[in-house]
């Protein structure tokens, strides 16, 4: 299909993601449409549908409370997007390590970020660098998982999970659901996660408090959670 470019609209960003990610997945390649959506925004934010263009507020909110990168040094973002959520993190202290599968996104991001602490990388979730296994104290998954498709949400939330340092901390945010069948080619992206298959892809970590959900407040039929999850220590 052409890509379009220039100015969007939040609906058009969407119905651009959507149509996207379908041939994306009919060509067995779910991560394939990210790279074509940041080209076809042509540098206009609004042209993805996830850039806020600030740090995601429960991220803010929980870093901002006394105590709770205690004991972090090392972050990782996982599908980083522009940047905000790391260099959040950055300001903060944390040497922060953050990725996405498309080169434009990255490239966007540290245009943005010129004098960035952050190292950005292009890496693909299902292939990770050896030496991130087991390397951060700190991961941030904001939006990614709902943005896959579940046959292969259990090969992400493991790669996500082996990011984690011994005793080292998940902070997950995503579209949350009743668990039960769902019709993918119609409904997403993004594709809200079952309650229990959260649970599920995140076993043996334990939530350090229970989750937070929340409603939309532009849309009362989403509902996101918001959750820190501790690795087992070894």
């Amino acid at each position: 299909m052409a890509e379009p470019t220039g100015p969007s609209t939040p609906e058009a960003a969407r119905a651009r993601a959507r149509a996207l990610a379908t041939e994306a997945l009919e060509a067995g390649r779910p991560t394939a449409w990210f790279e074509r959506l940041y080209r076809a925004a042509a540098g206009d934010p609004a042209g993805v549908p996830w850039a806020d263009l600030v740090p995601n507020p429960a991220l803010a909110a929980w870093a901002a409370r006394p105590g709770a990168l205690a004991g972090a040094r090392t972050a990782c973002v996982v599908g980083c997007g522009l940047g905000h959520d790391a260099e959040h993190l950055a300001r903060l202290g944390l040497r922060v390590t953050a990725f996405d599968v498309a080169p434009e996104a990255i490239a966007w991001a540290q245009r943005l970020h010129p004098r960035t602490t952050v190292v950005y990388e292009v890496a693909d979730l299902f292939a990770l660098p050896a030496a991130w296994r087991a390397a951060f104290d700190l991961v941030v998954e904001v939006y990614t998982l709902q943005a896959l498709p579940r046959a292969v949400r259990g090969a992400a939330a493991r790669a996500v999970r082996s990011l984690v340092a011994p005793g080292g901390r998940i902070l997950l945010y995503t579209r949350v659901r009743e668990d039960g069948p769902v019709d993918e080619r119609a409904e997403g992206p993004p594709w809200p996660l079952g309650r229990g298959e959260l649970t599920a892809l995140f076993a043996p970590f334990e939530p350090e408090a229970p989750w937070t959900e929340e409603r939309s407040e532009q849309d009362p039929r989403v509902t996101r959670v918001f959750g820190v999850l501790r690795a087992p220590s070894r």
